[in-house]
C-alpha cells in the first residue's frame, strides 16, 4: 500500500494532504474490527442496509451511486482522480445536502484494489470506470463475496464474460448489469408482443446507433505531458499495457482506444443488442462478419457494420442481426410512413418478421409495428412479464429480499460475450472473413488469430484472478 491508494475519511473540504497518505497511516486505518462495533449501538442488520462501495464515481458512476443509495449505506467511494471525487460532493451537497452528509462518511480511495483488500463492512459494489477495469475489479469483488453492479458493457473481452457469470454463480451473489433500457417498459412489451406473433417469425434484425460521439481512428500521441497531480495514472491504467498518461484518454475519451474500450458496439449495443437478444431468445451466434471504415491498431474505425448469423432455437427459425454504427442506419422499410422517423435520434431497431414488421428507439423505447394502421389494429396481449422498479433497484430489492435480476451475470454474460464477437470480427477486417464460432469452447473454429483476441493480457498486480 503507498501513496495515492487511500484517502482518509473526509473532511468537509477536500485537499491534496487528505487524499495522499502514507502506508502507515493507511494500514492502521484498516484494523479488523468487528461488523457489530463498525456500527456501533445504530447498527443495523444488513438485509436492512446494506453497505456499497463504489468503485468511479463521475458520469454513470454518479448516477449509479445516486440511485443505489436510498435506505443503504455507502461506505467506501473510489476513484483514480481527486477531482472526480469533489465533483461528485459538489453535485450532492448542491442537490440533496442529506446525501452530501452520507457520502461525506465514507472512506475513500484511489485504487479499488486497496479498497476491495482491507476494507472488511463492505456487502456490495458497483463498477463505473472505463471498460478495461469493470472485469478485474468485479472479478475481485466477487471473490470476496461482495454482491455487484457492473456498469456496460459488462467486460472488455469475451474470455472476461464468461468467467465473470461462473464467478458470479459460485459465489451465490446478485448480480445486475447497468443496461437501464432493460428495465423499462418498451423492452417488455417488444418481448411479449414478439412472442405473440405480432409480426410472425423474426428472421432479421437491424439495430443502429449514433455513436461514436468520441474521437476514433486517431493515432497514439507522441506527447508525454506531466500526470495530473489529482489523477493516481497507475490506477487508470490498471489492467492495459502501460503508456504514458495524455488528455487523448481521461477523462471520458477512452471509448475509442482498443486497450480501454470496446467502441460504439460496447457503449451501445448492451442498449440496443439487448432487446432482439433477450425477445429472440438468441445464444451463441454461429458466424460473424465485419465490414468497417479505415481504422489502425489502437483504435475502433469511425464506422461499422457487423453481421451476425444465429441458428435456430426452439421455435423459432435462424435469424441474421446486423449491426450498424458512425452514421450507417438499416434500410428504410417501406411500410414506414413518409416523415416518420426510423428509431430515434440516438439509434434504434428494426424486427422483420414474417407478417410485419417492428421499430423501437434506442434503449427499446416506443416500440410500434409499421405502418402506424397495423398498429393500431394490433390487438396487445396481456402483460405476462413481470415490471420492473429500475435496475438498481432491481439489484438492491435482489440482495434485501432474495430475488433475481433481470440483467444478472448470467443473461449479461451471454448477451456480451455474443456483442463483443463482433469487435473481435472488427480487429480482423482486413481479411473480410466469415468467422465460425464455437461458444461453448471460447473459440473460432476458422481463424486462431481471431481466437487469440477472446482474451487478452494483463499487467502485473492487476490479473483477473483477484
Amino acid at each position: 500500500m503507498g501513496k495515492k491508494d487511500v484517502i482518509a475519511p473526509q473532511a468537509n473540504k477536500m485537499s491534496r494532504r487528505n487524499f495522499l497518505t502514507t502506508s502507515a497511516v493507511a494500514a492502521a486505518a484498516f484494523a479488523v474490527v468487528p461488523r457489530h462495533v463498525l456500527g456501533g449501538p445504530g447498527y443495523v442488520a444488513p438485509s436492512d442496509r446494506i453497505n456499497i462501495a463504489c468503485i468511479g464515481v463521475q458520469g454513470k458512476g454518479h448516477s449509479d451511486i445516486r440511485d443505489v443509495s436510498p435506505g443503504n449505506n455507502i461506505v467506501a467511494l473510489c476513484d483514480c482522480d481527486e477531482t472526480k471525487i469533489a465533483s461528485l460532493y459538489k453535485r450532492a451537497k448542491e442537490s440533496d445536502p442529506i446525501w452530501y452528509e452520507q457520502l461525506k462518511k465514507a472512506r475513500v480511495y484511489s485504487d479499488w484494489r486497496i479498497m476491495l483488500k482491507h476494507q472488511k463492512d463492505i456487502d456490495a459494489v458497483t463498477v463505473s470506470t472505463p471498460d478495461h477495469t469493470h472485469a478485474p475489479a468485479a472479478m475481485w469483488a466477487l471473490k470476496r463475496g461482495k454482491h455487484c453492479f457492473v456498469q456496460k458493457p459488462l467486460t472488455h473481452t469475451v474470455y472476461e464474460a464468461r468467467a465473470l457469470a461462473e464467478a458470479a454463480k459460485e459465489a451465490k451473489v446478485k448480480t445486475q448489469m447497468g443496461n437501464q433500457g432493460h428495465s423499462k417498459e418498451g423492452a417488455r412489451l417488444i418481448n411479449e408482443w414478439i412472442w405473440d406473433g405480432a409480426i410472425g417469425d423474426v428472421t432479421e434484425v437491424y439495430c443502429w446507433t449514433n455513436r461514436p460521439i468520441w474521437p476514433q481512428n486517431i493515432p497514439q500521441p507522441k506527447e508525454i505531458p506531466s500526470v495530473p497531480l489529482s489523477l493516481n495514472w497507475n490506477s487508470w491504467v490498471g489492467a492495459a499495457p502501460w503508456r504514458h498518461y495524455h488528455p487523448a484518454y481521461h477523462p471520458f475519451a477512452w471509448r475509442g482506444w482498443l486497450d480501454f474500450g470496446s467502441g460504439a458496439l460496447g457503449d451501445m449495443g448492451a442498449h440496443i443488442f439487448d432487446h432482439p437478444y433477450w425477445a429472440l431468445n438468441l445464444k451463441d451466434a454461429a458466424t460473424v462478419q465485419a465490414s468497417c471504415s479505415k481504422y489502425n491498431d489502437q483504435t475502433f474505425p469511425m464506422s461499422s457494420m457487423i453481421t451476425y448469423t444465429f441458428p435456430a432455437r426452439e421455435n423459432m427459425p435462424a435469424c441474421k442481426l446486423t449491426w450498424l454504427d458512425g452514421g450507417l442506419q438499416a434500410p428504410r422499410p417501406e411500410e414506414l410512413e413518409p416523415g416518420r422517423k426510423l428509431g430515434d435520434g440516438g439509434g434504434g431497431m428494426l424486427f422483420i418478421g414474417t407478417k410485419g414488421k417492428l421499430m423501437a428507439g434506442t434503449y427499446g423505447s416506443s416500440p410500434r409495428i409499421i405502418p402506424e394502421t397495423k398498429m393500431k389494429e394490433y390487438v396487445r396481449p396481456a402483460k405476462t412479464i413481470p415490471r420492473s422498479p429500475g435496475i438498481h433497484e432491481e439489484w438492491v430489492a435482489a440482495i434485501k429480499e432474495n430475488k433475481e435480476t433481470t440483467s444478472s451475470f448470467e443473461y449479461a454474460g451471454r448477451l456480451t460475450e455474443t456483442m463483443l464477437l463482433g469487435n473481435i470480427a472488427m480487429r480482423m477486417n482486413k481479411s473480410n472473413q466469415i468467422l465460425q464460432w464455437d461458444g461453448p469452447n471460447l473459440r473460432f473454429t476458422n481463424s486462431e488469430e481471431a481466437t487469440a483476441l477472446v482474451t487478452k493480457e494483463y499487467r502485473k498486480g492487476f490479473e483477473l484472478d483477484g
